[in-house]
């Protein structure tokens, strides 16, 4: 399996890609480009700043930034040293923030004072009242325990707050905090050491924290470059956020071993991104479907260049020689926090044959799978359904303060709560989350698979299934979905046609027709299928 050629730390990686690529463009905010040797020589200064403010091998540094040069340089400045970086979702309210700050034991926070709009510190004081009214110097408070610094990129405008780059750069310059010590700290950090704690998006529960080391990263993240066509004069787009494991792992770790360039923005919309892709001649697209639809439905959408972009997932936008017929003759990748992102990937730019259409590849190379039955836990055989288990040298370190018997079973398999299948030729099919499975009669319904069949319909531009309380039969079968553009929709006759593939149990026994903005979405822009299940309901009880 392809591993870098070198120790496979963040440190060694930054100079590593310093070396190779110097002054291109590493990663584009605005009008603020950062190169790959600018992000060496600056986050080794914050690293020094840090080590003279007492930050070392094990402190737990939470990062709440938006995507950027500062969350890269902030994350370098960090790992290098050894520090255990926290991302945090910038979408948190105060309630979110407080749990994964407690949860995690920051003891340093680098953060932004204000984005989107928002007052972050406000939110802050929110998370932890007794912010207010404290002044400079370390904190101390009952509700975050380990939190002793609060360090702002930008204006700050709390006194209990401190300055962040400028510092961090001026605390670099304190006797003792040399270059030699950054190095002799870099020495210390292993592969095996903890790099990063990253927190699920949970939308039914307390998020987890999956802890993942310096070598599965970097070498992670490498491994899965084999699958896709990334180059160094790519320029990606991509509006995945660093603070979650697609964006960091398959997005800024990979477009790094690249010595690809990372275009940026504060916030999405439609127009203003067409404008950024022509403007920077972006080569490479990638994110949730729902922000190429976006694009391709804006008025300036004809108007725009494009035509430097060769690939990737954001189908609406791709040129016509590059957008594939049909998206689901393209292989899907499955993944999750707690492997690291993908544990099975194919190519994406050629077209399967019919039989493995909505297929998700195969077993990334260093991973073992095996299905088992989600009651007995006994191991099922190719073709049969039950719950995925996967181990190998991506899969998380550990959740964070959950023992490891109760995280991994007696053969070091992590059972993820997915359910699926394997054919003969090792090819996985995700019949979705094993709480998602539909109990229906005495059968089990996967949604997946009726999804398929409703996205299948031309009218039918996205479909969701959920199971719906019932009285008689435990659940029903329940499904809305978005009608294809300027398309009419007739419920009953796709009814008729859906019962023509599948068995009778099935077929959905409440179907509701929404449009695309009254779908609940979580903060990660998947659909809330516990909140669905209320949407579809409150459309049944109007008619």
């Amino acid at each position: 399996m392809p591993f870098p050629d070198f120790k496979p730390t963040v440190s060694e990686l930054i100079r590593e890609l310093a070396a190779r690529h110097g002054d291109r463009s590493l990663i584009v905010l605005g009008d603020r480009r950062l190169s790959y040797a600018d992000a060496e020589r600056e986050s080794a200064l914050l690293a020094r700043g840090l080590l003279a403010t007492g930050v070392g091998k094990g402190t737990r540094v939470g990062i709440w930034m938006p995507n950027g040069p500062d969350w890269v340089l902030a994350w370098l400045a960090a790992a290098r040293i050894g520090a255990l970086v926290v991302p945090i979702n910038t979408f948190f309210r105060a309630r979110e923030l407080r749990f994964v700050l407690q949860h995690a034991d920051v003891n340093t926070l680098l953060c932004v004072g204000e984005f989107a709009k928002q007052d972050r510190l406000a939110t802050l004081e929110e998370a932890a009242p007794e912010l207010a009214g404290r002044g400079p110097g370390p904190l101390f408070l009952p509700s975050l325990p380990y939190l002793r610094a609060v360090r702002v990129w930008g204006p700050v405008s709390r006194p209990w707050a401190s300055e962040g780059r400028a510092a961090l750069v001026s605390a670099s310059a304190t006797p003792g905090a040399s270059g030699g010590l950054l190095r002799a700290a870099e020495q210390a950090v292993l592969p095996a050491d903890a790099m990063i704690l990253i927190y699920s998006s949970g939308s039914t529960a307390d998020p987890k924290g999956a802890v993942h080391t310096h070598g599965a990263v970097i070498r992670h993240a490498y491994a899965l470059n084999a699958y896709r066509d990334l180059r160094s004069d790519d320029r990606i787009y991509s509006p995945m956020p660093f603070f979650w494991v697609g964006g960091f792992v398959f997005t800024l770790v990979s477009a790094l071993h690249a010595g690809a360039t990372l275009i940026c923005e504060e916030t999405f919309e439609p127009g203003r991104t067409l404008e950024l892709l022509e403007r920077e001649q972006v080569t490479l697209v990638a994110g949730w479907p729902h922000y190429g639809k976006a694009m391709h439905e804006h008025p300036t959408f004809a108007q725009r260049n494009l035509s430097s972009i060769r690939g990737g997932n954001l189908y609406d936008v791709l040129p016509g020689r590059t957008r594939p017929a049909d998206p689901e003759l393209r292989s899907n990748s499955l993944g999750m926090t707690e492997t690291c992102g993908p544990h099975t990937i194919d190519r994406m730019d050629y077209d399967l044959p019919e039989k493995l259409r909505g297929s998700f590849g195969h077993a990334v190379p260093g991973l073992e799978h095996r299905i088992v039955d989600p009651d007995t836990g006994a191991v099922l055989p190719p073709g049969s359904t039950g719950e995925i288990c996967v181990r190998g040298y991506s899969v998380m370190h550990a959740l964070y303060k959950v023992e490891r018997e109760d995280t991994f079973d007696a053969d070091g398999f992590y059972h993820t709560g997915d359910a699926g299948s394997f054919n003969a030729e090792g090819i996985l099919f995700f019949h979705g989350r094993l709480g998602e499975m539909i109990k229906t009669g005495g059968a089990n319904v996967s949604p997946r698979e009726v999804e398929q069949v409703l996205i299948a319909q031309p009218e039918v531009e996205e479909a969701y299934v959920v199971g719906l309380p019932d009285r008689d039969r435990g659940q029903l079968v329940a499904a809305a979905v978005v009608a294809r553009e300027h398309l009419q929709l007739d419920l009953e006759a796709l009814r008729l046609r859906v019962k023509r593939e599948l068995s009778a149990y099935k077929v959905p026994r409440h179907l509701v027709l929404l449009r695309r903005e009254e779908l609940p979405m979580t903060s990660s822009g998947k659909v809330d299928k516990r909140r669905l299940v209320d949407a579809i309901r409150s459309r049944e009880a109007l008619g």
